[in-house]
């Protein structure tokens, strides 16, 4: 039996992740990755300060950008570490 895990990675439309690619970069390295894009997040302190994004409802957040991708990316390693 062959378990495939889900991990879901949100993030607000009116933060600072939405001027990368972070669908297109994500889901084309983790296929079994979900990227979903919401009007808002309801955390609108931390959306204004710095660039954040959920991963299955943990907050990731970072100075910029693409540090965030990278915390991003470990986050959605270790979720997927629970499968293996």
């Amino acid at each position: 039996m062959i378990i495939i895990g889900i991990v879901v990675v949100e993030i607000c439309d009116g933060n600072l992740m939405t001027t990368i690619d972070l669908e297109g970069i994500i889901e084309s390295e983790y296929p079994e990755v979900a990227v979903l894009t919401s009007d808002c997040l309801s955390f609108c302190g931390l959306c204004a300060l710095k660039p954040y994004a959920l991963v299955n409802g943990k907050r990731i957040f970072a100075k910029n950008p693409e540090a965030c991708l990278e915390k991003i990316k470990k986050a959605i390693e270790e979720e997927l570490a629970v499968y293996q």
